[in-house]
């Protein structure tokens, strides 16, 4: 299929780009890696495709008082057809419960900096999702950078999932990051994508195990999780599916280091 005409402005800066938005039914291209393949199936049909890649300074990384700050149009390690395109702002923006990204920065609680039409304000990782491809990002708004704890000697993180194919949409994920003392993890954040409309934290589990019980944090995923069947997998096999990948990553964020 084609896409739905649209027009096309590409945004010479930051403010320029936030002016472009007050335009009805405008969407913002970054890598464009989700939002091609949506444009083709007539899934988004805006009226005004908005370019991102003119604007400087919104990609790169910097450590600055014990944080990564990653510009939003950085591009994100991935397949090889998208590494080079695919941004990690595009993907946190998109939103998808199946991405890998939104988990990732879910687990290493992450916050993200959003340029509107009068400030910047920052919005925690927790706050920032808020329903199927809904995020706190308002109808003027621009995703602009990604920033994390960075990694002391305490951290610990782990990453595992479950696909069908090699590059495949993951039928279950889970990104995790915890401290460590020795074999007591703390502060342990657990992040599954592919399971809700959302990156779901498994707060459950992570207080199991925090109190050291691999098996407690297992029976606290039926209290975490509740997916829905897809045409990946019923509910019953994604429910398996978390709990194997709980106890790798698990293994993972007991043996890592940073």
């Amino acid at each position: 299929m084609k896409p739905s005409p649209f027009a096309y402005a590409k945004a010479k800066s930051l403010d320029h780009a936030i002016e472009l938005l007050s335009h009805p039914e405008a969407r913002l291209l970054a890598g464009g890696q989700s939002l091609m393949a949506t444009l083709n199936m007539r899934l988004s049909a805006p009226k005004l495709l908005i370019d991102l890649n003119g604007i400087g300074g919104l990609s790169g990384i910097v450590v600055r008082n014990r944080t990564v700050e990653i510009g939003a149009m950085t591009p994100h390690i991935g397949h090889a057809a998208i590494r080079n395109r695919g941004t990690l702002g595009g993907s946190i923006a998109f939103a998808d419960p199946a991405a890998e990204l939104p988990a990732c920065l879910l687990a290493l609680d992450g916050e993200v900096e959003i340029a509107g039409q009068t400030s910047k304000r920052a919005v925690k990782a927790d706050d920032f999702f808020k329903g199927l491809f809904e995020t706190a990002l308002g109808p003027h708004d621009v995703l602009t950078a990604i920033r994390l704890p960075a990694a002391t000697t305490q951290t610990r993180v782990g990453f595992a999932e479950f696909a069908r194919r090699h590059g495949d949409y993951a039928m279950v994920g889970l990104a995790a990051a915890a401290k460590a003392d020795g074999q007591a993890l703390s502060d342990v954040r657990l992040a599954y994508f592919g399971v809700g409309n959302t990156p779901v934290r498994a707060k459950g589990a992570e207080a199991a195990l925090a109190g050291g019980g691999i098996d407690e944090a297992v029976k606290a995923l039926a209290s975490d999780l509740d997916p829905a069947a897809d045409v990946q997998a019923t509910a019953a096999t994604k429910m398996h599916l978390a709990s194997v990948l709980l106890r790798r990553v698990t293994q993972q964020l007991m043996e890592a280091r940073p």
